[in-house]
């Protein structure tokens, strides 16, 4: 009895009742409201961080492609033989009569001049708003190893608007190894832009300024230039040069083209250079426009007159514009390396070369090279297509792409005698 006794006293605590602790309303009424608190910030965070980064996840995940850029080319006229007289055919004279009209030439007056002038910088002016000044900086350190700044000026030109980015053509020489670039507009606004894609044949440039960097105001008062047919240039053609042909941003200067059929050898083709007569400096550069402000030339200081360095010389625009529109797109201008010129029926007969393109050089350490070719050989196809002249071949390569293999069948002379072979070459980019 005692041990039932004890043993109910050992197991008393197991049938003790355990009540519920009483609930303290204050404090749970001061949770709720923090936990809503809590969740009214986390929404307003998500929200602000979701409005503030869309933008940038919708460019990341679903980049948006820009307009593709495409510029008219202009055709190779063809120069037409006038129709001859027949004999019995003859201009009708003209019926005198006794009321005739008398046209009187009247002698211009100084003013006259003066009205023709401001035209024609008028022209000019509206011209210019297509102009920038394009800053290269590059910085470095000196022999007391202080760090300096350097700076390197050249125009540029506004070729085309993406509908993201604003596309400025320039040299590269002045944007090389820079480590920002800068543009002022016409405005004296100035923005970032990067390099986009350039060629080094030529050494032209196409760099990018973002739109939404540039104020609205800016905007209005900048333009797209037009690009114009440069194959009707002739000699006597009057032309304006704007940009900086003399050193000074937006200047203006009319002349006359005094030679339009003289072309400058470069890597894979050659180019015509227009020379005119107007003063011009060694480290100019910008463009030549018609009198319809078209742009006709390109006013580079790697092609200055190297016989006349004190006149403004200007590469044809027509000829470029492949080039320019490729570049605007992020496309890679194919390079092989050859200096080249054509063997016309005449230098053939005269000379006993064969017809083609003849090879005046090449360039080091080229896909040419690289496949062996060499100085004098005669391009006579490119795989299986014959090839007869330089825009042949030139149109040839440059519908290629970067590790592309042609065959580039070849002339060579072997005695007295020229062999035919075969060279295989990797189409490459020229950086």
């Amino acid at each position: 009895m005692k041990q039932q006794d004890q043993g109910e006293q050992e197991f008393a605590f197991i049938k003790e009742k355990i009540k519920d602790k009483p609930i303290n309303r204050r404090r749970l009424l001061l949770r709720t409201v923090y936990n809503l608190l809590c969740a009214v910030l986390f929404g307003v965070t998500a929200c602000f961080v979701f409005v503030f980064f869309r933008p940038y996840f919708e460019e990341w995940l679903y980049p948006e492609k820009g307009v593709t850029i495409t510029i008219p080319k202009d055709n190779v006229p063809q120069e037409l033989e006038p129709a001859p007289k027949k004999e019995e055919e003859k201009e009708p004279e003209p019926e005198k009569s006794e009321s005739q009209t008398v046209v009187v030439r009247e002698q211009l007056e100084p003013e006259d001049y003066q009205e023709l002038q401001n035209k024609l910088y008028a022209i000019g002016q509206r011209a210019n708003k297509s102009m920038v000044t394009v800053t290269g900086v590059t910085s470095g350190m000196d022999w007391f190893n202080t760090p300096y700044e350097s700076e390197n000026s050249s125009a540029g030109i506004i070729i085309a608007n993406n509908g993201q980015e604003l596309l400025i053509l320039t040299e590269k020489k002045i944007i090389d190894n820079a480590e920002a670039i800068h543009i002022t507009f016409i405005d004296q606004t100035e923005a970032s832009a990067s390099l986009k894609k350039y060629d080094g044949n030529t050494g032209i440039a196409v760099i990018a300024v973002p739109l939404s960097e540039i104020p609205e105001e800016t905007m209005n008062e900048i333009s797209v230039a037009v690009l114009g047919n440069s194959y009707a240039i002739t000699q006597g053609t009057s032309v304006i040069a704007i940009g900086s042909p003399l050193g000074a941003n937006y200047s203006i200067l009319c002349g006359t083209i005094i030679s339009s059929q003289n072309t400058v050898s470069t890597i894979d083709t050659n180019y015509t250079i227009f020379t005119t007569d107007i003063i011009g400096s060694e480290n100019g550069s910008g463009v030549l426009i018609n009198l319809d402000g078209e742009v006709i030339g390109l006013v580079l200081q790697d092609y200055s007159n190297q016989n006349n360095r004190n006149t403004v010389t200007a590469l044809s625009i027509s000829e470029l514009k492949q080039i320019i529109e490729d570049l605007s797109n992020n496309r890679d201008i194919p390079y092989v390396g050859l200096r080249i010129s054509t063997v016309t029926n005449e230098i053939a007969q005269e000379y006993g070369i064969p017809q083609g393109v003849y090879i005046k050089s090449v360039e080091l350490d080229s896909p040419a090279m690289a496949a062996g070719l060499q100085e004098a050989d005669v391009i006579t196809a490119i795989n299986g297509e014959e090839i007869i002249n330089v825009v042949q071949y030139y149109q040839n390569i440059y519908e290629r792409q970067s590790e592309d293999v042609v065959t580039i069948s070849i002339k060579r002379q072997n005695g007295e005698g020229y062999v035919d072979l075969e060279c295989n070459v990797t189409v490459g980019i020229l950086q």
